[in-house]
């Protein structure tokens, strides 16, 4: 097994366990403390525990686009939005589902494990807008410059992907959802921009500090046939 094929392995189950994990941990808001306060921010950071797990699902996919085309991440990123949905009809099948008496509480296991309907309605049409947008900007900008400059398209391609990624995700989930759905009251303005802002702020640099991983990565599995059956590719 040639080390592109057992790089396309990785770089998959990196995708699915990132993507199952923020599913998984969606609910769990974190509080990041700032050395000093921002301003619209102030002086800490709210996100999803999913947002750091979903970074990495970024991570991957670009990676991905590098060494194997835009085509097979495409499918790789629209089968994960499908497994989405398995992973909900399993979750809740369990929740659902008649508990022994030596069980866990049922009523905390469905706290922990069944997200709201506002944060499943947010992340699953974040998730299918970001990640394609994040494939065809990737792409996009490997034909505008003839394969070089990864550094330049793992950023731009991540950034302006998080920021529709965090701006559907805060919206639909704290505010548009609520609002129509009558799913929770929803969050005031300035709080769905304070949030939206902070959490940007945070996911980019995640992008930015990733950047030399993704070279590491791409360089340890290509194989030297390239990234693409008819296209070579370089990474300065």
């Amino acid at each position: 097994m040639s080390r592109r094929d057992v790089g396309r392995i990785a770089l998959v189950s990196l995708f699915v366990t990132a993507l199952v994990t923020a599913q998984l941990t969606a609910s769990k808001v974190l509080a990041i403390p700032l050395p000093r306060a921002l301003p619209v921010v102030g002086a800490t950071v709210f996100l999803p525990g999913a947002a750091l797990a979903y970074a990495l699902t970024f991570f991957a996919s670009d990676c991905y686009a590098e060494l194997y085309g835009r085509r097979e991440t495409q499918v790789l990123v629209n089968v994960g939005f499908g497994m989405n949905f398995v992973l909900l009809a399993l979750v809740w099948s369990t929740i659902l589902a008649p508990a022994a008496p030596t069980s866990v509480d049922p009523g905390q296991f469905a706290t922990v494990l069944g997200s709201s309907t506002n944060i499943v309605l947010g992340s699953l049409l974040a998730y299918v807008v970001s990640q394609n947008w994040d494939v065809l900007v990737f792409h996009a900008l490997r034909a505008r410059t003839d394969g070089r400059h990864l550094w330049l398209r793992n950023i731009v391609s991540t950034g302006t992907s998080q920021v529709l990624d965090t701006v559907i995700f805060v919206s639909v989930a704290f505010l548009v959802a609520p609002t129509l759905l009558g799913t929770g009251q929803p969050l005031p303005t300035s709080v769905v921009v304070a949030l939206i802002v902070g959490q940007y702020l945070l996911k980019l640099l995640i992008a930015v500090a990733d950047t030399p991983f993704v070279y590491a990565v791409v360089r340890t599995i290509d194989d030297g046939t390239g990234s693409e059956s008819t296209n070579a590719w370089t990474v300065d």
